[in-house]
């Protein structure tokens, strides 16, 4: 039999980055085209292109069952709109596969959903650590003024679902409004 061999990652704390990640994934505004809500403020803001969020895969290697994926992911601060920056979201492929965030620092949701529309908002701050159930399709906001800062860990071998997000949205958002960040219907919802 042969062994995968023990490794360590050194994570910057203060910047959330792996120092020597295994991959980098960078997602702007025009990667995540048609998912916001307003369309005429995010078609405004695809000028500027902003780059909303990062992700540093830790450990990019065997996707077999029984192994451990990790990574860190950077969400600026920012809105399309008053919808808040998110990252894309999705289901696992392997749907029974469960996943852990654990916040590093900054403030924000995780926005989780079943296939059928049952929405649940975990709020989370540094320290905060949240369980993504099997069959949830989830996604991070960062409703806060700095960066939200979280680290995954799931199964390797989960797999990802974009599709299902991409053609039906999420059932609710997090949007400011009168300064306060509330959980609303999404208007763009296709059930």
């Amino acid at each position: 039999m042969t062994y995968k061999a023990p490794f360590t990652k050194w994570l910057e704390l203060d910047s959330g980055k792996f120092k020597d990640p295994a991959l980098i994934q960078t997602r702007h505004l025009s990667d995540l085209k048609g998912l916001f809500s307003d369309s005429e403020a995010e078609t405004s803001l695809l000028k500027d292109n902003p780059l909303i969020y990062e992700v540093y895969l830790a450990y990019d290697g065997d996707f077999q069952e029984g192994q451990l994926g990790y990574s860190t992911t950077l969400i600026y601060p920012g809105k399309v709109g008053n919808e808040y920056f998110f990252t894309k979201g999705h289901y696992h492929a392997k749907g029974d596969r469960a996943e852990l965030y654990y916040c590093i620092k900054g403030e924000g949701y995780l926005l989780m959903q079943t296939p059928e529309g049952e929405v649940n908002a975990q709020h989370m701050t540094a320290g905060a650590g949240a369980y993504v159930p099997p069959y949830w399709g989830h996604r991070t906001v960062n409703t806060g003024k700095d960066v939200f800062v979280f680290l995954a860990v799931y199964p390797a071998d989960a797999g990802y679902d974009y599709g299902s997000i991409a053609e039906k949205g999420f059932a609710s958002i997090l949007v400011e409004n009168n300064g306060k960040t509330e959980l609303v219907e999404n208007p763009k919802y296709r059930a």
